[in-house]
């Protein structure tokens, strides 16, 4: 069956546009003109994904975002946003937002980042049967156990998606959770940003996107809390890392 999507829009130029392109790509598109009846549609049939224009009359993107996972609702959601400064799209990623773009934009760029953002909510493969092939250990640096791992002080319950600092439990979106995941299992590891951007968005944006600096300084914010050490290392040039020093 096709993936649903949840488009609201109150251009109706654009919102005509896109919901005419991702049909033709394949999508089951149910488009709204505002945030009310976004939330309306939402609470009557969840989509698999929501595409949400941040700045709509009476009910904006932001407060549907922030409804929808104050109720917790994990439902992956695609800001489209024509704010390019990074306190406005900090905003966005506060409100719960896992990605966005920004106008005017390519629509094979949309396309792009709900390939990824979907990919990302898919079903886990089953465990293989016994005999079968096995993935390779992790990496030293991090201790890991079923659905569980651990690294520099950090604790991560895969399964639940709940992560911990010592005795802090850490209250995090999806993306910044699986961007920690990966700095885990990669502990003391300098992944490259083009390596980031893959593992998490399944898209590299190129070198001028400020995308993963953004998600970066708000995982910061959350792991280090006062006199703490810093646990997310910038690497100049190359990328990040994970480790005590």
């Amino acid at each position: 069956m096709p993936q649903t999507v949840l488009l609201a829009e109150d251009d109706r130029a654009i919102r005509h546009a896109l919901e005419r392109a991702l049909t033709l790509e394949g999508y089951a598109v149910t488009a709204v003109a505002d945030g009310v009846e976004a939330l309306a549609q939402a609470h009557r049939t969840p989509p698999d994904i929501l595409v949400l224009d941040v700045m709509m009359p009476g009910i904006d993107g932001l407060q549907v975002c922030r409804v929808l996972r104050a109720e917790g609702d994990r439902t992956p959601i695609l800001m489209l946003t024509a704010l390019v400064e990074t306190a406005d799209r900090i905003a966005g990623l506060d409100a719960g937002a896992d990605d966005y773009v920004v106008k005017p934009f390519d629509v094979e760029e949309v396309f792009a980042r709900l390939r990824a953002l979907l990919r990302r909510t898919s079903p886990v493969p089953a465990v293989p049967a016994a005999g079968a092939e096995t993935a390779p250990a992790p990496a030293p640096a991090s201790r890991e156990v079923p659905g569980q791992i651990a690294a520099a002080g950090l604790h991560m319950d895969v399964q639940a998606r709940r992560a911990w600092r010592g005795q802090r439990e850490l209250e995090l979106t999806r993306t910044e959770f699986e961007l920690l995941e990966l700095l885990v299992r990669n502990a003391g590891i300098v992944l490259d940003h083009a390596t980031i951007y893959d593992r998490i968005w399944g898209y590299d944006f190129g070198p001028g996107s400020k995308n993963l600096a953004v998600y970066v300084g708000y995982l910061r914010r959350k792991l280090d809390g006062p006199g703490a050490p810093a646990l997310i290392h910038t690497v100049r040039g190359v990328g990040y890392v994970l480790r005590e020093d």
